[in-house]
């Protein structure tokens, strides 16, 4: 597990995918962290190669390709939401990682879903949860 998940870069690919909605190389170069291209395209090809994502053809652009969370990765959102809880507990982050911290103690299981509804209108998820 640490080979795919024991990085920082790893685990921020996954957070902007499910949190945030990113699903272009561009838009994951565009996060305040400010990954280099290089670590970028290893971890995406990581992530891929471990079932965690998906990598397709953009529709309106042959060249480019979008990423989504394949059921692998978003089997992992209880475990950032976890992380997401003990970062607001002792470190500074966000108010925007604040709320959502706010909202995973009270309700994981109604913002998980909630969640995964939100990647299923984006298309980067294909199933509903009941």
């Amino acid at each position: 597990m640490l080979d795919i998940l024991g990085d920082k870069w790893s685990l921020l690919v996954i957070r902007d995918m499910a949190l945030y909605g990113k699903t272009s190389y561009g838009e994951f170069l565009s996060s305040n962290e400010k990954i280099s291209t290089n670590i970028l395209a290893d971890r995406l090809s990581l992530l891929e190669n471990e079932g965690i994502i998906t990598k397709k053809t953009h529709p309106d652009n042959k060249a480019k390709f979008l990423y989504g969370l394949t059921q692998k990765g978003i089997d992992l959102l209880p475990v950032l939401l976890e992380i997401v809880i003990w970062s607001d507990k002792y470190l500074e982050i966000s108010d925007r990682a604040k709320e959502l911290a706010k909202k995973a103690v009270k309700d994981r299981s109604g913002l998980i879903k909630k969640i995964v509804c939100g990647l299923a209108k984006q298309g980067q998820h294909e199933t509903v949860p009941d």
